[in-house]
């Protein structure tokens, strides 16, 4: 199991409840009550929820009026995704002053190899603890981090002592904390996954572990060989400072449903434009264009044409998503539509595997 491979020191930072944490700083007024960010009484979905409107059930993905039920006194706020980078970059620059191997997930959480730092500190966990004091101290936010051997460890580590904490898993505490803890907290582990594993008596980290890689391959195609090697405590993948962007996607949920295909064309020409905004502040192009159709039923469906060359203009994407609106007659009034480009120009053709990197007991966090 064990080998004489170099294991890594990772940190995963996550802060806590970003957009709402954002909001209640630029709006003093706003601390200590119960808020979601997007959505509305009457529509729309949540795309966060402070702490003090989750203790009432509210959570990401609910949609708005779900959540005034659970919380009657729940302030909602608008988005602003141009204040969320301009913290998000103040963030990482604080993570590059200790390494420049940084991979963020998003604009709310990042990967730290530290393993050899600008800092020369071989403690991890008093980095982590460092970064997130001056997360505080310079930026005004909490900020939660695991540490561990890997990226998975350092991910699932992250979550436990939310929020503003850290949980340190050093290498010989591996495997009895992937054991004990359960399946659902598994990153990789999606909701239907984790029933689908109650259903077969996998209620754990080490009810996991006593299946074979066989086994887990037959029930869960691919990702039984991923799901064995995590909870062994193998997991390769490296922190890449340079993350290969696959896709880009824009969307709108309109106040009202929307019945005919002719009202929905001045959004996505609106869309349309916000993509290739966004393709051509990257400097990227894609072939494969997906229309996202969202029914006001909540049912969602999705129709992509891929062409045969690279665009990132306007126009063609308008007019390959308005192919694919009069693709297929819709199946009931429209609540949301989105544009998405993937199959981009930046992607790799070739990837390089790996041989898993396994636990090394001895080694200082």
């Amino acid at each position: 199991m064990f080998s004489d491979l170099p294991i890594r020191k990772i940190i995963h930072v996550d802060m806590d409840a970003f957009y709402a944490s954002v909001a209640q700083l630029d709006h003093p007024e706003l601390i200590g009550k119960a808020i979601a960010v997007g959505g509305s009484e009457k529509r729309g979905v949540i795309s966060a929820a402070s702490y003090e409107a989750r203790k009432f059930g509210v959570k990401s993905a609910m949609s708005g009026s779900l959540a005034a039920k659970l919380c009657p006194e729940l302030i909602f706020v608008k988005p602003d995704f141009e204040r969320y980078k301009e913290i998000s970059n103040k963030i990482r620059r604080i993570f590059y002053d200790y390494t420049d191997l940084v991979e963020p997930l998003s604009l709310d959480e990042a990967y730290l190899d530290v393993t050899t730092n600008k800092k020369g500190n071989p403690s991890a966990s008093l980095i982590a603890q460092e970064i997130r004091d001056r997360i505080y101290n310079e930026v005004g936010l909490r900020a939660s981090a695991g540490i561990s051997i890997n990226k998975f460890i350092a991910k699932v580590a992250s979550d436990f002592n939310k929020p503003n904490g850290q949980k340190t898993v050093n290498p010989e505490e591996v495997i009895p904390f992937l054991e004990q803890i359960d399946i659902r907290k598994f990153y990789g582990v999606g909701k239907v996954t984790a029933e689908k594993m109650y259903q077969l008596g996998i209620f754990t980290g080490k009810d996991l572990k006593l299946k074979s890689v066989e086994y887990l391959e037959n029930h869960f195609g691919k990702s039984g060989k991923y799901y064995y090697q995590v909870v062994r405590g193998i997991h390769n993948s490296e922190v890449k400072p340079n993350r290969i962007r696959k896709s880009l996607a824009a969307e709108r949920t309109f106040s009202e449903n929307l019945s005919s295909e002719i009202f929905m064309l001045e959004k996505l020409n609106r869309i349309a434009e916000e993509v290739s905004k966004r393709l051509l502040k990257s400097n990227v192009s894609g072939k494969t264009i997906t229309l996202k159709i969202k029914y006001s039923d909540f049912t969602l469906q999705t129709r992509s044409k891929t062409l045969p060359y690279f665009i990132n203009d306007k126009s063609l994407i308008l007019e390959t998503a308005k192919e694919l609106l009069y693709q297929d007659k819709l199946n009931n009034s429209v609540r949301l539509l989105g544009i998405s480009m993937s199959s981009l120009n930046t992607e790799h053709k070739n990837k390089v595997e790996h041989k898993p990197i396994s636990v090394q007991l001895k080694f200082e966090f």
